[in-house]
């Protein structure tokens, strides 16, 4: 009897799934790695620009250092990728050659987001609608309280297209 117990406990436990879940509206604004979103520019006027492959930074409290690309975690941010098995594969059936081709592109990948972390640690998983999946990896200057979130673009046009919405995100601590 004490068997049967813990057998229906663990099987509780396992089905009950442990993520708490939770929705808030929030204002989503788009970042993209350019010079313009994140403040950098190539060369420096201490070599007189003459070293243009070099990336500086070149506003706020850490300008004239040298310009990563690197996210506040030190990842590299990335785009959501649906992956071969999801739903954007029904909605977009066009794509599937290219997912089966491009072997990168069978696994899913969660975008970067930038969050205020004093509410949003690094590693918290959110659901922007018209974004996917991203993970919180970075925090912006601008970026202040919970109701804020940035999202990364791999283009500067696909990010002003995003430009400034208030989305309905679902948050998984």
């Amino acid at each position: 009897m004490g068997y049967l117990r813990v057998f229906l406990l663990i099987i509780l436990v396992f089905f009950s799934g442990c993520a708490r879940h939770e929705s808030r509206i929030m204002e989503a604004t788009a970042y993209c790695g350019c010079g313009s979103c994140c403040s950098w520019e190539r060369g420096s006027w201490k070599y007189l620009k003459l070293d243009f492959w070099n990336r500086y930074v070149n506003a706020g409290s850490d300008a004239g250092r040298s310009y990563t690309g690197l996210t506040a975690s030190g990842d590299k941010p990335s785009e959501p990728v649906p992956g071969l098995f999801s739903l954007d594969s029904l909605t977009r059936p066009w794509m599937i050659p290219f997912r089966l081709v491009f072997p990168w592109l069978w696994l899913h990948r969660d975008g970067t987001i930038a969050a205020d972390t004093q509410y949003y640690p690094f590693g918290t998983r959110m659901f922007v609608p018209g974004y996917g999946w991203g993970m919180v990896l970075d925090r912006g200057g601008a970026i202040k309280g919970p109701d804020r979130i940035d999202l990364y673009f791999t283009s500067h046009h696909d990010a002003l297209a995003w430009g400034r919405r208030q989305v309905e995100v679902r948050i998984e601590r």
